[in-house]
C-alpha cells in the first residue's frame, strides 16, 4: 500500500472564507485534500458527474430561483414590457422546492446545486438534515468546473457562507455576483482506511472499500409568491397613429378613460410648424373648442402641454379620477398651404386581471 501523503491546511480569511490551494491524492474515488475547512485529512469525492454537478454540465431542473429584486427594475425599465401599475401586495416567502437524500462516505465532498444569482447577487436558502457532522460552504462554479476538467492539477477553491458541525440547520447565503455558485457538502468524518491516489483516480473505474454511510438530506427553497399573487396586468398600447392636415381650428382627439392611476401616456408629435400640444379634460377640451373657455384659461389648469412643437416626444401620467383626457392641437402661428402633421399616441393599459382593479370613484 502507498504511504498516506502529508498535506497541508490554507489559512482563513474572514472576508471571503477560506481560500489557498488545494492538494489531493486518493486511489479509486479517494481524494485527499488540503486547503479546505477542517483538519487535514482524507476526502472523497463523490458523484463528480451527477446531474447537480458542473461535471457532466448543468441540467435545467437544478438552476434554483434566487431571491433578488433587482429582477423587477430591469423589467419596469424595458421597453413595451409588461409593468404593473396598480398596488403591489403580493406576499412573498420561502417555499419548498426539489430535495435529495445523499450517502457520504467519511471524508467525502459531494456538490448540491448550482445556482445563477441575477445581476448584483441573491440569496439562497435550504434545509440540511444530515446523520453525521458535515461542513456545508459555496464554492464559485468555475472553480469547481475547472477542477473536473483538470483532474490532475491543483485545484484552488473559495469557500463563501461556510458553516461546520451541521447536522439539522437552516443554511442561508448571500451570492454577492451573478457568477454562479455550487453548494457543496463534506462528510466530517475521518476515512476508515488510508487511501491514497490522484483526483484523476475519481473518474475511472475501481472498486472501494466498504465505508458507513451518512444520509445527507437536502431540501432546496424557491423565493416565491404565497399570497395575493395575481395582480391585474399593464402593456404598452398604441391608441392613436395619425397624419392630419393642419388647420387654423383645434385638432381634437378624445383619447381615454385612466383604469388606473399614474396610468402613463406618452405623446409624439411631427409637424413643418409650430403647434401648442396639451391633454384636457374632456369636459374642458370641449369648452375650449366652443370658444367659451380661452386657451390660456385651459392650459393654466393642465400640466399635461408644450408649446412650440415640431418634433417632440413628452410623457404624461393621469389618475382615474381625472376622468376621459383629450388631445388637443392647434398651431402657434398663421396657417398658409397644405401642411401636415403626424401624431402617435401610447399609453399602458390594462390587459389582463383588470377585475381586480380597484372601482372608479364616484362622480
Amino acid at each position: 500500500m502507498l504511504p498516506a501523503v502529508t498535506g497541508f491546511v490554507s489559512t482563513f480569511d474572514k472576508t471571503s472564507g477560506w481560500r489557498g490551494p488545494l492538494f489531493a491524492t486518493g486511489l479509486n474515488n479517494s481524494v485527499k485534500v488540503t486547503g479546505m475547512p477542517g483538519p487535514p485529512g482524507r476526502w472523497y469525492f463523490r458523484n463528480l458527474f451527477r446531474s447537480n454537478s458542473l461535471g457532466a454540465g448543468i441540467s435545467p431542473p437544478n438552476n434554483c430561483r434566487m431571491r433578488n429584486l433587482s429582477i423587477f427594475a430591469a423589467l419596469l425599465v424595458c421597453a413595451f414590457a409588461a409593468v404593473s401599475a396598480a398596488q403591489d401586495n403580493r406576499v412573498f416567502d420561502w417555499t419548498p422546492a426539489n430535495s435529495e437524500t445523499i450517502p457520504l462516505e467519511p471524508a467525502s465532498l459531494h456538490a448540491g446545486r448550482i445556482y445563477h444569482p441575477a445581476a448584483g447577487g441573491g440569496n439562497m436558502h435550504v434545509q440540511i438534515d444530515s446523520r453525521y457532522p458535515v461542513t456545508v460552504a459555496m464554492v464559485w462554479a468555475d472553480e469547481w468546473d475547472a477542477a473536473m476538467r483538470n483532474p490532475e492539477g491543483s485545484p484552488n477553491f473559495s469557500f463563501l457562507c461556510l458553516k461546520e458541525h451541521v447536522t439539522s440547520s437552516i443554511y442561508e447565503c448571500h451570492l454577492p455576483s451573478e457568477r454562479a455558485m455550487i453548494l457543496t457538502f463534506r462528510d466530517e468524518r475521518k476515512p476508515q482506511k488510508p487511501v491514497v491516489a490522484t483526483i484523476g483516480a475519481v473518474l475511472g473505474p475501481g472498486a472501494r472499500p466498504f465505508m458507513s454511510l451518512n444520509d445527507l438530506h437536502i431540501q432546496y427553497y424557491s423565493w416565491s409568491c404565497v399570497n395575493n399573487c395575481i395582480l391585474p396586468e399593464f402593456h404598452w398600447r398604441r391608441i392613436l397613429n395619425e397624419k392630419y392636415e393642419i388647420t387654423p381650428a383645434p385638432k381634437v382627439y378624445s383619447l381615454m378613460t385612466p383604469d388606473h392611476d399614474d396610468q402613463e401616456l406618452n405623446v409624439k408629435i411631427k409637424s413643418p410648424i409650430p403647434l401648442t400640444v396639451a391633454l384636457l379634460p374632456s369636459q374642458l377640451a370641449d369648452q375650449v373648442y366652443d370658444k367659451t373657455v380661452s386657451l390660456s384659461d385651459a392650459l393654466g389648469k393642465t400640466g399635461c402641454k408644450e408649446r412650440g412643437v415640431q418634433s417632440m416626444s413628452f410623457h404624461c401620467s393621469f389618475n382615474v379620477a381625472n376622468g376621459t383626457q383629450t388631445l388637443l392641437i392647434l398651431p402657434d402661428i398663421d396657417v398658409s398651404g397644405h401642411k401636415k402633421a403626424n401624431v402617435e399616441v401610447e399609453t399602458v393599459k390594462c390587459v389582463d386581471h383588470c377585475e381586480l382593479l380597484p372601482p372608479p370613484p364616484n362622480p
